[in-house]
Protein backbone atom coordinates (compact mmCIF):
# COMPACT_ATOMS: atom_id res chain seq x y z
CA UNK A 1 0.00 0.00 0.00
CA UNK A 2 1.37 3.40 -0.99
CA UNK A 3 1.83 6.40 1.72
CA UNK A 4 -0.87 8.13 -0.15
CA UNK A 5 -3.58 4.97 0.60
CA UNK A 6 -2.81 4.89 3.97
CA UNK A 7 -4.17 8.53 4.40
CA UNK A 8 -7.94 7.27 3.09
CA UNK A 9 -7.22 3.69 4.40
CA UNK A 10 -6.52 2.92 8.14
CA UNK A 11 -4.45 0.51 9.16
CA UNK A 12 -5.77 -3.06 10.36
CA UNK A 13 -7.19 -3.51 13.65
CA UNK A 14 -7.86 1.03 13.27
CA UNK A 15 -11.25 1.05 14.99
CA UNK A 16 -13.10 3.87 12.15
CA UNK A 17 -15.44 5.39 14.87
CA UNK A 18 -13.89 8.97 14.41
CA UNK A 19 -16.74 10.55 11.90
CA UNK A 20 -14.03 13.55 11.00
CA UNK A 21 -11.64 11.72 9.78
CA UNK A 22 -13.47 8.55 8.38
CA UNK A 23 -17.33 9.97 7.61
CA UNK A 24 -18.30 7.12 5.60
CA UNK A 25 -19.42 5.31 8.66
CA UNK A 26 -21.48 8.56 9.64
CA UNK A 27 -25.23 9.65 9.28
CA UNK A 28 -26.18 12.19 6.10
CA UNK A 29 -26.29 15.32 8.88
CA UNK A 30 -23.10 14.39 9.96
CA UNK A 31 -21.76 14.37 7.14
CA UNK A 32 -23.32 17.73 6.02
CA UNK A 33 -22.25 19.27 8.40
CA UNK A 34 -18.32 17.81 8.89
CA UNK A 35 -18.29 19.66 5.31
CA UNK A 36 -19.41 23.22 6.46
CA UNK A 37 -16.98 23.21 9.73
CA UNK A 38 -13.85 22.04 7.74
CA UNK A 39 -14.66 24.57 5.05
CA UNK A 40 -15.00 27.18 7.80
CA UNK A 41 -11.85 25.92 9.40
CA UNK A 42 -10.15 25.77 5.94
CA UNK A 43 -11.08 29.97 5.89
CA UNK A 44 -10.64 30.80 9.37
CA UNK A 45 -6.88 29.05 10.27
CA UNK A 46 -5.77 27.56 6.67
CA UNK A 47 -4.42 24.04 7.46
CA UNK A 48 -6.58 23.23 10.37
CA UNK A 49 -8.69 20.95 8.31
CA UNK A 50 -6.17 18.94 7.06
CA UNK A 51 -4.58 18.36 10.31
CA UNK A 52 -7.69 17.10 11.64
CA UNK A 53 -8.93 15.00 8.57
CA UNK A 54 -6.20 14.99 6.14
CA UNK A 55 -3.15 15.14 5.46
CA UNK A 56 -1.28 15.71 8.70
CA UNK A 57 1.91 17.05 6.91
CA UNK A 58 0.48 19.33 4.50
CA UNK A 59 -1.37 20.83 7.53
CA UNK A 60 1.43 21.57 9.30
CA UNK A 61 2.95 23.26 6.62
CA UNK A 62 0.06 25.43 6.04
CA UNK A 63 -0.28 26.14 9.67
CA UNK A 64 2.74 27.32 9.66
CA UNK A 65 2.56 29.61 6.86
CA UNK A 66 -0.68 30.64 8.57
CA UNK A 67 1.22 31.69 11.83
CA UNK A 68 3.79 33.72 9.83
CA UNK A 69 1.30 35.81 7.65
CA UNK A 70 -0.52 36.31 11.27
CA UNK A 71 3.07 37.30 12.95
CA UNK A 72 3.44 39.48 9.85
CA UNK A 73 0.03 41.30 10.24
CA UNK A 74 0.81 42.16 14.13
CA UNK A 75 4.01 43.49 12.74
CA UNK A 76 2.61 45.98 10.63
CA UNK A 77 -0.20 47.04 13.25
CA UNK A 78 2.45 47.90 16.08
CA UNK A 79 4.83 49.65 12.82
CA UNK A 80 0.82 51.48 12.40
CA UNK A 81 1.51 52.51 15.54
CA UNK A 82 4.70 52.68 16.59
CA UNK A 83 6.32 54.15 12.83
CA UNK A 84 3.91 55.11 11.02
CA UNK A 85 6.34 56.58 8.35
CA UNK A 86 7.93 53.39 7.83
CA UNK A 87 5.70 51.05 7.55
CA UNK A 88 4.72 53.60 4.74
CA UNK A 89 7.94 53.58 3.02
CA UNK A 90 7.94 49.73 3.29
CA UNK A 91 4.86 49.36 1.23
CA UNK A 92 6.13 52.29 -1.14
CA UNK A 93 9.49 51.03 -1.62
CA UNK A 94 9.71 49.35 -5.32
CA UNK A 95 11.61 46.33 -4.15
CA UNK A 96 9.35 45.69 -0.83
CA UNK A 97 6.56 46.46 -2.93
CA UNK A 98 7.25 43.73 -5.18
CA UNK A 99 8.13 41.56 -2.71
CA UNK A 100 5.02 41.65 -1.35
CA UNK A 101 2.83 40.92 -4.06
CA UNK A 102 4.80 38.10 -5.17
CA UNK A 103 3.89 36.67 -1.77
CA UNK A 104 -0.22 37.71 -1.76
CA UNK A 105 -0.25 35.98 -5.44
CA UNK A 106 1.13 32.62 -3.67
CA UNK A 107 -0.98 32.96 -0.69
CA UNK A 108 -3.94 33.51 -3.05
CA UNK A 109 -2.84 30.10 -4.76
CA UNK A 110 -1.86 28.34 -2.07
CA UNK A 111 -5.15 29.16 0.16
CA UNK A 112 -7.09 27.92 -3.43
CA UNK A 113 -4.82 25.05 -3.44
CA UNK A 114 -6.16 23.92 0.13
CA UNK A 115 -9.67 24.58 -0.53
CA UNK A 116 -9.09 21.97 -3.19
CA UNK A 117 -7.69 20.04 -1.13
CA UNK A 118 -10.31 20.36 1.69
CA UNK A 119 -12.71 19.27 -0.98
CA UNK A 120 -11.11 16.08 -1.53
CA UNK A 121 -11.39 15.68 2.29
CA UNK A 122 -15.41 16.42 2.48
CA UNK A 123 -15.55 13.65 -0.49
CA UNK A 124 -18.96 14.75 -2.12
CA UNK A 125 -19.70 11.65 -3.23
CA UNK A 126 -20.99 10.60 0.46
CA UNK A 127 -23.14 13.91 0.54
CA UNK A 128 -26.70 14.19 0.21
CA UNK A 129 -27.86 15.22 -3.26
CA UNK A 130 -29.68 17.94 -1.91
CA UNK A 131 -26.20 19.14 -0.10
CA UNK A 132 -24.06 19.07 -2.73
CA UNK A 133 -24.92 22.45 -4.26
CA UNK A 134 -25.17 24.09 -1.20
CA UNK A 135 -21.01 22.89 -0.41
CA UNK A 136 -20.34 23.68 -3.21
CA UNK A 137 -21.55 27.37 -3.28
CA UNK A 138 -19.69 27.88 0.36
CA UNK A 139 -16.55 26.52 -1.38
CA UNK A 140 -16.85 29.61 -3.93
CA UNK A 141 -17.54 32.10 -1.63
CA UNK A 142 -15.18 31.42 0.70
CA UNK A 143 -12.52 30.68 -2.21
CA UNK A 144 -13.60 34.78 -3.04
CA UNK A 145 -13.36 35.76 0.38
CA UNK A 146 -10.18 34.41 0.70
CA UNK A 147 -7.75 34.09 -2.16
CA UNK A 148 -10.04 36.04 -4.05
CA UNK A 149 -9.65 38.73 -1.65
CA UNK A 150 -5.38 38.56 -1.48
CA UNK A 151 -5.92 38.25 -5.83
CA UNK A 152 -7.28 41.81 -5.33
CA UNK A 153 -5.04 43.27 -2.80
CA UNK A 154 -2.14 42.42 -4.70
CA UNK A 155 -3.54 43.84 -7.80
CA UNK A 156 -4.60 47.23 -5.71
CA UNK A 157 -0.92 47.34 -4.83
CA UNK A 158 0.38 46.70 -8.05
CA UNK A 159 -2.12 49.44 -9.85
CA UNK A 160 -0.20 51.84 -6.67
CA UNK A 161 3.47 50.73 -7.40
CA UNK A 162 2.90 51.38 -11.29
CA UNK A 163 1.61 55.01 -10.15
CA UNK A 164 4.28 55.52 -8.22
CA UNK A 165 7.05 54.88 -10.55
CA UNK A 166 4.86 57.02 -13.35
CA UNK A 167 4.65 60.04 -11.00
CA UNK A 168 7.57 60.29 -8.93
CA UNK A 169 11.29 60.02 -9.38
CA UNK A 170 13.58 57.95 -8.26
CA UNK A 171 16.42 60.43 -7.47
CA UNK A 172 17.66 61.65 -3.97
CA UNK A 173 15.73 62.24 -1.03
CA UNK A 174 15.61 66.26 0.16
CA UNK A 175 16.12 67.58 3.43
CA UNK A 176 13.69 69.89 5.62
CA UNK A 177 15.13 73.74 5.02
CA UNK A 178 14.93 75.73 8.54
CA UNK A 179 12.60 72.39 9.77
CA UNK A 180 10.35 72.60 6.59
CA UNK A 181 9.32 70.96 3.49
CA UNK A 182 9.05 73.65 0.65
CA UNK A 183 6.96 72.21 -2.28
CA UNK A 184 5.51 73.86 -5.61
CA UNK A 185 2.16 73.03 -6.71
CA UNK A 186 1.32 73.98 -10.03
CA UNK A 187 -1.85 73.68 -12.61
CA UNK A 188 -1.02 73.70 -15.97
CA UNK A 189 -2.71 73.19 -19.48
CA UNK A 190 -0.87 71.95 -22.04
CA UNK A 191 -4.02 71.80 -24.47
CA UNK A 192 -3.65 72.19 -28.51
CA UNK A 193 -3.68 75.64 -28.45
CA UNK A 194 -0.76 76.56 -26.52
CA UNK A 195 2.95 76.47 -26.55
CA UNK A 196 4.23 74.06 -23.64
CA UNK A 197 2.56 73.84 -20.43
CA UNK A 198 2.05 76.94 -19.13
CA UNK A 199 1.02 76.96 -15.20
CA UNK A 200 -2.05 78.71 -14.70
CA UNK A 201 -1.56 78.30 -10.68
CA UNK A 202 1.13 78.53 -8.77
CA UNK A 203 1.36 78.09 -5.24
CA UNK A 204 3.82 77.09 -2.49
CA UNK A 205 2.97 74.23 0.41
CA UNK A 206 5.06 74.96 3.13
CA UNK A 207 5.22 71.90 5.92
CA UNK A 208 6.52 71.91 9.22
CA UNK A 209 8.79 68.77 8.96
CA UNK A 210 7.50 67.38 12.46
CA UNK A 211 4.48 69.30 13.27
CA UNK A 212 2.47 69.29 9.94
CA UNK A 213 1.92 72.59 10.68
CA UNK A 214 0.87 74.32 6.52
CA UNK A 215 1.15 77.20 5.46
CA UNK A 216 -0.16 78.22 1.33
CA UNK A 217 1.51 80.86 -0.60
CA UNK A 218 -0.02 81.53 -3.89
CA UNK A 219 1.66 83.27 -6.75
CA UNK A 220 -0.09 85.25 -9.11
CA UNK A 221 0.61 83.83 -12.72
CA UNK A 222 0.48 87.59 -13.73
CA UNK A 223 4.08 88.58 -11.52
CA UNK A 224 6.25 90.49 -13.24
CA UNK A 225 10.24 90.35 -13.20
CA UNK A 226 10.60 87.04 -11.32
CA UNK A 227 13.84 86.86 -9.44
CA UNK A 228 15.63 83.09 -10.09
CA UNK A 229 17.18 81.86 -7.10
CA UNK A 230 20.97 82.10 -7.06
CA UNK A 231 22.62 78.85 -8.45
CA UNK A 232 19.81 78.88 -11.21
CA UNK A 233 21.12 78.64 -14.96
CA UNK A 234 18.50 81.05 -15.46
CA UNK A 235 19.59 83.49 -13.76
CA UNK A 236 22.65 83.86 -16.30
CA UNK A 237 20.23 84.91 -18.62
CA UNK A 238 18.08 87.31 -16.52
CA UNK A 239 20.33 88.25 -13.95
CA UNK A 240 18.00 91.22 -12.84
CA UNK A 241 15.28 89.25 -12.92
CA UNK A 242 12.50 88.09 -15.87
CA UNK A 243 11.78 91.40 -17.21
CA UNK A 244 12.10 91.41 -21.04
CA UNK A 245 8.58 93.62 -20.87
CA UNK A 246 4.74 92.58 -20.73
CA UNK A 247 5.03 89.37 -21.84
CA UNK A 248 7.65 88.22 -18.89
CA UNK A 249 5.09 86.99 -16.70
CA UNK A 250 6.03 84.08 -14.37
CA UNK A 251 3.95 81.38 -15.86
CA UNK A 252 5.61 82.18 -19.50
CA UNK A 253 9.20 80.49 -17.67
CA UNK A 254 8.21 76.83 -18.29
CA UNK A 255 7.43 77.31 -21.84
CA UNK A 256 10.71 79.51 -22.75
CA UNK A 257 12.55 77.05 -21.02
CA UNK A 258 10.86 74.09 -22.79
CA UNK A 259 11.80 75.59 -26.02
CA UNK A 260 14.63 77.54 -25.72
CA UNK A 261 16.68 76.68 -22.97
CA UNK A 262 16.63 73.21 -22.37
CA UNK A 263 20.16 72.66 -22.59
CA UNK A 264 20.98 74.40 -19.55
CA UNK A 265 18.81 71.65 -17.67
CA UNK A 266 20.73 68.57 -18.81
CA UNK A 267 19.40 65.44 -17.23
CA UNK A 268 16.62 67.36 -15.68
CA UNK A 269 13.21 65.32 -16.90
CA UNK A 270 11.34 68.66 -17.26
CA UNK A 271 13.48 72.00 -17.58
CA UNK A 272 10.46 73.87 -17.42
CA UNK A 273 9.22 72.96 -14.00
CA UNK A 274 12.37 73.01 -12.53
CA UNK A 275 12.74 76.57 -14.06
CA UNK A 276 9.69 78.21 -12.44
CA UNK A 277 10.32 76.45 -9.17
CA UNK A 278 13.74 78.19 -9.34
CA UNK A 279 11.85 81.11 -10.03
CA UNK A 280 9.24 80.94 -7.20
CA UNK A 281 12.15 80.03 -4.97
CA UNK A 282 13.68 83.62 -5.75
CA UNK A 283 11.04 85.55 -6.12
CA UNK A 284 9.71 84.68 -2.17
CA UNK A 285 13.08 84.33 -0.93
CA UNK A 286 12.20 80.19 -0.32
CA UNK A 287 14.32 77.58 -0.90
CA UNK A 288 11.36 75.40 -2.73
CA UNK A 289 13.06 71.56 -2.62
CA UNK A 290 10.62 69.87 -5.16
CA UNK A 291 7.19 70.51 -7.29
CA UNK A 292 4.06 68.84 -7.98
CA UNK A 293 2.41 69.42 -11.73
CA UNK A 294 -0.96 68.68 -12.52
CA UNK A 295 -1.94 68.96 -15.62
CA UNK A 296 -5.23 70.42 -15.65
CA UNK A 297 -6.65 68.91 -19.24
CA UNK A 298 -6.37 65.82 -16.95
CA UNK A 299 -7.33 67.21 -13.76
CA UNK A 300 -10.98 66.03 -14.34
CA UNK A 301 -10.50 62.71 -14.19
CA UNK A 302 -9.18 63.07 -11.06
CA UNK A 303 -12.07 64.70 -9.71
CA UNK A 304 -14.39 62.23 -11.42
CA UNK A 305 -12.36 59.06 -9.74
CA UNK A 306 -13.20 60.43 -6.11
CA UNK A 307 -16.76 61.00 -7.01
CA UNK A 308 -16.96 64.39 -6.99
CA UNK A 309 -16.15 67.21 -4.48
CA UNK A 310 -18.01 69.24 -2.11
CA UNK A 311 -17.90 72.87 -1.98
CA UNK A 312 -20.13 76.30 -0.64
CA UNK A 313 -20.07 78.59 -3.55
CA UNK A 314 -20.32 82.46 -3.06
CA UNK A 315 -21.09 83.63 -6.15
CA UNK A 316 -21.89 82.30 -9.65
CA UNK A 317 -19.36 81.38 -12.10
CA UNK A 318 -19.23 81.28 -15.96
CA UNK A 319 -18.02 77.98 -17.52
CA UNK A 320 -16.45 80.09 -20.72
CA UNK A 321 -12.56 80.47 -21.72
CA UNK A 322 -13.36 83.03 -24.54
CA UNK A 323 -12.80 86.54 -24.79
CA UNK A 324 -12.74 88.70 -27.68
CA UNK A 325 -9.46 91.07 -27.58
CA UNK A 326 -10.88 93.22 -30.40
CA UNK A 327 -14.41 94.24 -28.31
CA UNK A 328 -12.98 93.37 -24.93
CA UNK A 329 -16.26 91.51 -24.18
CA UNK A 330 -16.81 87.91 -23.41
CA UNK A 331 -18.32 84.51 -25.13
CA UNK A 332 -21.39 83.09 -24.02
CA UNK A 333 -21.15 80.98 -21.37
CA UNK A 334 -21.82 77.35 -21.92
CA UNK A 335 -23.17 77.05 -18.86
CA UNK A 336 -23.22 78.69 -15.08
CA UNK A 337 -22.17 77.16 -11.83
CA UNK A 338 -24.40 78.67 -9.11
CA UNK A 339 -24.03 80.35 -6.10
CA UNK A 340 -24.15 77.79 -2.85
CA UNK A 341 -23.70 74.09 -1.69
CA UNK A 342 -22.53 72.07 -4.59
CA UNK A 343 -21.44 68.85 -5.59
CA UNK A 344 -19.38 69.24 -8.54
CA UNK A 345 -18.16 66.55 -10.91
CA UNK A 346 -14.53 66.40 -12.87
CA UNK A 347 -16.00 68.83 -15.86
CA UNK A 348 -17.46 71.55 -13.35
CA UNK A 349 -14.51 71.44 -10.70
CA UNK A 350 -12.09 72.07 -13.46
CA UNK A 351 -14.23 75.38 -14.64
CA UNK A 352 -14.73 76.70 -11.06
CA UNK A 353 -11.00 76.57 -10.94
CA UNK A 354 -9.98 77.91 -14.29
CA UNK A 355 -12.54 80.54 -14.79
CA UNK A 356 -11.93 84.00 -14.38
CA UNK A 357 -14.50 86.24 -16.57
CA UNK A 358 -16.14 89.35 -14.96
CA UNK A 359 -13.95 89.19 -11.99
CA UNK A 360 -10.04 89.05 -11.35
CA UNK A 361 -7.16 86.42 -11.41
CA UNK A 362 -7.52 86.68 -7.34
CA UNK A 363 -10.71 85.64 -7.30
CA UNK A 364 -10.00 82.63 -9.41
CA UNK A 365 -6.79 81.87 -6.87
CA UNK A 366 -9.24 81.98 -3.64
CA UNK A 367 -11.36 79.67 -6.31
CA UNK A 368 -8.39 77.01 -6.99
CA UNK A 369 -7.11 77.35 -3.33
CA UNK A 370 -11.04 76.03 -1.92
CA UNK A 371 -10.89 73.31 -4.62
CA UNK A 372 -7.61 71.73 -3.51
CA UNK A 373 -8.82 71.96 0.16
CA UNK A 374 -11.84 70.22 -1.00
CA UNK A 375 -9.64 67.43 -2.77
CA UNK A 376 -7.92 66.77 0.32
CA UNK A 377 -10.31 67.45 2.94
CA UNK A 378 -12.61 64.89 0.87
CA UNK A 379 -10.02 62.33 0.06
CA UNK A 380 -10.15 60.54 3.14
CA UNK A 381 -9.04 56.97 3.81
CA UNK A 382 -12.49 55.55 3.04
CA UNK A 383 -12.57 56.82 -0.55
CA UNK A 384 -9.49 55.91 -1.21
CA UNK A 385 -9.54 52.70 -0.63
CA UNK A 386 -12.85 52.25 -2.32
CA UNK A 387 -12.10 54.36 -5.37
CA UNK A 388 -8.37 53.57 -5.31
CA UNK A 389 -8.05 51.90 -9.07
CA UNK A 390 -9.55 54.74 -10.48
CA UNK A 391 -7.76 57.40 -8.39
CA UNK A 392 -4.33 55.98 -9.23
CA UNK A 393 -4.75 55.50 -12.86
CA UNK A 394 -5.97 58.89 -13.13
CA UNK A 395 -3.01 60.00 -11.13
CA UNK A 396 -0.62 58.68 -13.81
CA UNK A 397 -2.24 61.16 -16.45
CA UNK A 398 -2.69 64.19 -14.29
CA UNK A 399 0.04 64.10 -12.22
CA UNK A 400 4.07 64.51 -12.01
CA UNK A 401 6.33 65.03 -9.79
CA UNK A 402 10.38 65.41 -8.91
CA UNK A 403 9.98 64.22 -5.29
CA UNK A 404 11.73 60.92 -4.43
CA UNK A 405 9.00 57.90 -3.98
CA UNK A 406 11.51 56.93 -1.64
CA UNK A 407 10.30 59.63 1.01
CA UNK A 408 6.39 58.86 0.20
CA UNK A 409 6.14 57.20 3.66
CA UNK A 410 7.80 60.51 5.25
CA UNK A 411 5.43 62.89 3.66
CA UNK A 412 2.13 60.79 3.63
CA UNK A 413 2.51 60.76 7.00
CA UNK A 414 3.68 64.50 7.57
CA UNK A 415 0.00 64.92 5.33
CA UNK A 416 -2.08 63.09 7.89
CA UNK A 417 -0.52 65.42 10.64
CA UNK A 418 -1.71 68.20 8.81
CA UNK A 419 -5.44 67.39 8.00
CA UNK A 420 -7.39 68.97 10.81
CA UNK A 421 -4.29 71.41 11.90
CA UNK A 422 -5.45 75.12 10.57
CA UNK A 423 -3.50 76.34 7.31
CA UNK A 424 -2.10 79.70 7.26
CA UNK A 425 -1.74 81.73 3.85
CA UNK A 426 -0.71 84.29 1.96
CA UNK A 427 -1.48 85.69 -1.65
CA UNK A 428 1.39 87.85 -3.75
CA UNK A 429 -2.01 89.74 -4.75
CA UNK A 430 -5.14 90.96 -3.03
CA UNK A 431 -6.62 90.49 -0.38
CA UNK A 432 -2.93 90.61 1.11
CA UNK A 433 -1.38 93.09 -1.44
CA UNK A 434 -3.32 95.67 -4.21
CA UNK A 435 -3.69 94.36 -7.63
CA UNK A 436 -1.12 96.27 -9.17
CA UNK A 437 1.71 95.33 -6.76
CA UNK A 438 2.39 92.14 -8.84
CA UNK A 439 3.81 94.48 -12.04
CA UNK A 440 5.60 96.31 -10.02
CA UNK A 441 6.75 93.40 -6.88
CA UNK A 442 8.60 94.65 -3.93
CA UNK A 443 10.80 91.52 -2.89
CA UNK A 444 12.29 92.53 0.00
CA UNK A 445 8.38 93.14 0.96
CA UNK A 446 7.41 89.82 -0.40
CA UNK A 447 10.30 88.48 1.50
CA UNK A 448 9.72 90.05 5.11
CA UNK A 449 5.69 88.84 4.60
CA UNK A 450 7.05 85.27 4.11
CA UNK A 451 9.00 84.87 6.87
CA UNK A 452 6.00 86.42 9.05
CA UNK A 453 3.85 83.58 7.77
CA UNK A 454 6.25 80.83 8.13
CA UNK A 455 6.98 82.00 11.77
CA UNK A 456 3.46 81.87 12.60
CA UNK A 457 2.56 78.72 10.71
CA UNK A 458 5.54 77.11 13.37
CA UNK A 459 3.97 78.62 15.96
CA UNK A 460 0.83 77.92 18.13
CA UNK A 461 -2.53 78.12 16.95
CA UNK A 462 -3.81 81.38 17.55
CA UNK A 463 -7.36 80.53 17.46
CA UNK A 464 -9.71 77.44 17.15
CA UNK A 465 -9.35 76.05 13.66
CA UNK A 466 -13.36 76.84 11.36
CA UNK A 467 -13.11 73.49 8.45
CA UNK A 468 -9.36 73.09 8.96
CA UNK A 469 -8.78 77.15 8.82
CA UNK A 470 -7.94 79.79 11.55
CA UNK A 471 -9.57 82.87 11.26
CA UNK A 472 -8.17 86.07 13.12
CA UNK A 473 -8.96 90.22 12.02
CA UNK A 474 -5.51 91.15 10.87
CA UNK A 475 -4.24 94.68 11.70
CA UNK A 476 -3.30 96.89 8.37
CA UNK A 477 -0.42 95.36 6.42
CA UNK A 478 -0.34 92.19 8.65
CA UNK A 479 -0.89 88.76 7.65
CA UNK A 480 -3.96 86.58 8.39
CA UNK A 481 -4.66 82.75 8.17
CA UNK A 482 -8.26 82.49 6.19
CA UNK A 483 -10.37 81.08 4.09
CA UNK A 484 -11.13 82.75 0.62
CA UNK A 485 -11.35 86.32 1.46
CA UNK A 486 -13.49 88.82 -0.17
CA UNK A 487 -12.74 91.04 -2.84
CA UNK A 488 -10.14 93.89 -2.08
CA UNK A 489 -11.99 97.18 -1.03
CA UNK A 490 -9.45 99.15 0.31
CA UNK A 491 -5.83 98.98 0.72
CA UNK A 492 -3.32 100.06 3.24
CA UNK A 493 -0.14 101.31 3.65
CA UNK A 494 2.18 99.68 1.63
CA UNK A 495 -0.20 98.49 -0.75
CA UNK A 496 -1.66 95.96 1.72
CA UNK A 497 -5.06 95.12 2.19
CA UNK A 498 -6.88 96.59 5.33
CA UNK A 499 -10.03 94.47 4.90
CA UNK A 500 -10.98 92.38 7.50
CA UNK A 501 -12.06 88.92 5.53
CA UNK A 502 -14.78 86.85 6.62
CA UNK A 503 -14.53 83.13 8.36
CA UNK A 504 -13.58 80.30 6.29
CA UNK A 505 -17.06 79.55 5.84
CA UNK A 506 -18.96 82.21 7.49
CA UNK A 507 -20.49 84.35 3.93
CA UNK A 508 -23.94 84.10 2.43
CA UNK A 509 -23.88 82.61 -1.42
CA UNK A 510 -25.38 85.59 -3.31
CA UNK A 511 -28.17 83.83 -5.01
CA UNK A 512 -30.67 87.04 -5.43
CA UNK A 513 -30.40 90.47 -7.27
CA UNK A 514 -30.70 93.46 -5.68
CA UNK A 515 -34.12 93.71 -5.93
CA UNK A 516 -34.95 90.31 -4.43
CA UNK A 517 -34.54 88.31 -8.34
CA UNK A 518 -33.14 85.09 -7.85
CA UNK A 519 -30.25 84.82 -9.97
CA UNK A 520 -30.44 82.45 -13.09
CA UNK A 521 -28.57 80.91 -15.68
CA UNK A 522 -31.20 82.46 -17.70
CA UNK A 523 -31.26 85.40 -16.15
CA UNK A 524 -27.38 85.83 -16.70
CA UNK A 525 -27.59 84.43 -20.05
CA UNK A 526 -30.34 87.47 -20.96
CA UNK A 527 -28.14 90.04 -19.40
CA UNK A 528 -24.98 88.49 -21.66
CA UNK A 529 -27.42 89.00 -24.96
CA UNK A 530 -28.71 92.35 -23.78
CA UNK A 531 -24.56 93.08 -23.78
CA UNK A 532 -25.06 94.37 -20.13
CA UNK A 533 -21.87 92.75 -18.64
CA UNK A 534 -21.28 95.64 -16.11
CA UNK A 535 -24.30 93.96 -14.62
CA UNK A 536 -22.78 90.30 -14.74
CA UNK A 537 -19.78 91.88 -13.13
CA UNK A 538 -22.06 92.77 -10.09
CA UNK A 539 -24.04 89.61 -9.44
CA UNK A 540 -20.74 87.48 -9.70
CA UNK A 541 -18.64 89.61 -7.99
CA UNK A 542 -18.63 87.42 -4.53
CA UNK A 543 -17.64 84.01 -6.75
CA UNK A 544 -13.97 84.13 -5.42
CA UNK A 545 -15.77 83.08 -2.08
CA UNK A 546 -15.71 79.38 -1.78
CA UNK A 547 -15.48 76.81 1.25
CA UNK A 548 -14.80 73.20 1.57
CA UNK A 549 -17.51 71.11 2.38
Amino acid sequence: MSRSDSRQHPAPGTVMTDPVRYPSGASSPVRTKRAFVLLLMTLLVPGSAQIVAGDRKLGRIALRVTLGVWVALVAAVLLLVLDRTLLINVITNPFASLLIIVLLVALAVGWALLFVNTLRIIKPVLLAPGARPAVVISLVMALVLSSGTLGYAAYLLNVGRNAIGNIFSGGPAIDPVDGRYNFLMMGGDAGDDRTGRRPDSLSVLSVDAKSGKTAIISVPRNLQNAQFSEGSPMRKIYPDGYNCGDECLINAINTEVTNEHTDLYPGVADPGAQATLEAVSGTLGLKVQAYVLVDMAGFAKLIDAMGGIKIKAGGWVPMSGFFDEATRTHGMPLGWIPAGEQTLDGEHALWYGRSREYVDDYSRIQRQQCVQQAMLKQLDPATLLSKFEDIANAGTKVVESNISSSQLGSFVDLAMKAKGQDIRRLTIGPPDFDPSFSTVPDFDVIHNKVDQLLAAASGPQAAAPVDGMVQAPPAAGTLQASAPLQPVAGQGAGGHSQQTPPPSSDFTPVTTTPDGEPITAELLNQLKRAGNEEAIRELVATNGQCAPL
